[in-house]
């Protein structure tokens, strides 16, 4: 069964209404909307394209248009039955719920959870679901079947007048409309034990194993494996993989709980404490038995399907993120699914405003922008207790923003639970860049970006800095151009700048470039006041090669040529 929060695709303002029902039936699930046509939670481009990518993912797809389109699009891709995520087409106005393809990952189930929120009738056509009102070969989250190709010759039987009998716990089927019989020749066993070679079972494993491991240095999955033959566990019944919280790290126990398709989770125990048995004492807070052996596995079983989440803690994760200019079109998509996972955000107050709405059960922790340090420090510290935290930047993170102190905080802490983070760095637009785009071209040659505040950094270095890029003929993009504190240092700048630059020189003023009310112009050099900029103005002075002109006397453009020739 798949998890996923579904993507709810749409081609066109008429079916948003009925897109935001089904959105309120899955937490976590957004709207996407073709650009151009309506405003939704996500956009795209090309249906085709979006719903291929969406679907290569595994996301589960409900899209609002005709099954026909929809089949069209995923037909090139459709290969492997057992791995196809949920898709299907509902109607516009919500009269008609088509499951297409997932019948082995609950598209049924989807089905009808989407029709009774839209007061339908599912349109199923799965012979076994019609008949006993359940997929027996898809049991719920938590539960693994054991065989597909031993599945469909089990509901074969069945369909052809067998009956069966159920052993263990399979509380999902009280409801369904199975032929029972306690003498039947058939059984649904539900049990973490491996197939004991009986032909006349439909085998479902409780993923109810929990395997820790201490100080194992190579042939992990081997040593897993074995431990489960051992006790005559089935793989299929593993749930988590236990390791100390030092190991955090490494790459190689990240592709082991890949390859063993099972959930990572950690423990902190100090090194002398990191055996394997330890380990299940200190994380497991649900009711379960330590099985027996020498093996550098220990392996605990469960009384119930484990919840990953009940075990130790999850791998903390620091996304730091820019939200681009302003505009949510402009945010990268890395930016925003980052922001869904989290259950923290960070930022200045205003940037973290910006970054909204959240969920309920999302912790927002907005400071003042003179702290970045404690900001990243805080940071670390959520995500070392196994939180996924997302730090906000206007911008790109790394441009004049909190990457650096966030990489300065881990630098100089020397602390091994941060160390133990997954830390990554999102790109985004930065205003230099949107301002630039704007406008045209200007930044089309090489250019450089210079912060006009001396609040980190003197004066005479700005100034220094300043000769040399105007001396070298480079474009300049000025961050930070003036402030209460210091009005007078543009001036200053643009003095600097005049002695290597003519006053015909191109100029580009961006204000609040990607939020309301946002303006580009150009100038001159000659022209340009400090009075004519504030600190939401992004400053971009051209080189001597920098152009401006306009098509058919109306719109205008700036552009840099990508040739160098001295004028």
């Amino acid at each position: 069964m798949n998890s996923t929060a579904p993507a709810i695709v749409i081609l066109g303002a008429g079916a948003l209404e009925t897109a935001r029902r089904i959105q309120a039936r899955y937490p976590g699930a957004q709207v996407h909307g073709l650009a151009g046509r309506v405003e939704a939670d996500v956009a795209y481009g090309e249906l085709g394209a979006h719903l291929r990518e969406l679907y290569m993912r595994g996301t589960p797809l409900v899209v609002l248009c005709a099954a026909g389109i929809v089949i069209r699009c995923i037909a090139p891709l459709l290969s492997d039955k057992g791995a196809e995520p949920p898709v299907l087409a509902v109607a516009e106005d919500g009269s008609a719920v088509v499951p297409l393809l997932g019948g082995l990952a609950g598209v049924n189930r989807m089905a009808r959870e989407i029709a009774d929120a839209l007061s339908v009738a599912p349109a199923i056509t799965t012979s076994g679901e019609l008949r006993f009102g359940t997929c027996v070969l898809n049991p719920p989250d938590g539960y693994a079947l054991s065989s597909l190709t031993q599945g469909k010759r089990f509901v074969s039987d069945l369909l052809a007048g067998e009956s069966t009998r159920i052993e263990g716990e399979a509380p999902w089927l009280d409801d369904a409309q199975l032929p029972r019989s306690s003498g039947a020749r058939l059984a649904i066993r539900v049990t973490p034990q491996a197939w004991n070679g009986s032909a006349d079972e439909l085998l479902i494993h409780p993923r109810s194993v929990v395997a820790a491991i201490g100080g194992l240095d190579e042939n992990i999955a081997e040593h897993v494996q074995h431990a489960l033959s051992a006790n005559g566990i089935a793989s299929l019944a593993l749930a988590v993989l236990l390791a100390p919280i030092g190991r955090a790290g490494e790459v190689t126990l990240t592709a082991v709980a890949a390859t063993l398709g099972v959930a990572l989770r950690f423990v902190a125990t100090p090194a002398t404490e990191s055996k394997p048995h330890t380990l299940l004492a200190a994380a497991m807070r649900v009711p379960h038995e330590i099985l027996a052996g020498d093996l550098p596995v220990a392996l605990a079983l469960a009384h119930a399907p484990v919840d990953p989440s009940s075990v130790g803690q999850a791998r903390g994760r620091l996304s730091v993120i820019g939200l681009g200019p302003g505009d949510a079109r402009l945010m990268v998509p890395a930016a925003r699914d980052a922001l869904d996972a989290a259950t923290d955000v960070l930022g200045y107050e205003t940037y973290v405003t910006m970054a909204g709405p959240f969920r309920a059960d999302q912790r927002v922790h907005g400071t003042d922008n003179r702290e970045e340090m404690q900001r990243a420090r805080h940071a670390f510290e959520l995500a070392a207790q196994g939180r996924s935290v997302v730090m906000v930047s206007s911008g790109d993170p790394g441009v004049f923003a909190m990457a650096a102190a966030v990489l300065e905080a881990l630098h100089e802490s020397g602390n091994a639970r941060w160390a133990s983070v997954e830390l990554e760095i999102l790109p985004g637009v930065s205003a230099a860049m949107a301002t630039a785009a704007q406008a045209g071209a200007p930044l089309g040659h090489d250019f450089c970006m210079l912060s006009l505040s001396d609040n980190l950094k003197p004066w005479d270095v700005i100034e220094n800095r300043l000769r040399h890029a105007a001396a070298a003929d480079l474009v300049m993009a000025f961050y930070n151009p003036v402030s209460r504190a210091r009005p007078w240092q543009l001036d200053r700048a643009l003095d600097i700048v005049r002695e290597f630059r003519s006053p015909e020189t191109t100029v580009v003023l961006g204000r609040n470039v990607g939020r309301p009310g946002g303006q580009v112009r150009h100038i001159s050099l000659g022209e340009l006041r400090s009075e004519m900029v504030d600190m939401r103005t992004m400053v971009i002075i051209g080189s001597s090669l920098t152009r401006a002109f306009s098509v058919n006397g109306g719109e205008e453009w700036v552009y840099t040529p990508r040739w160098y020739r001295q004028v």
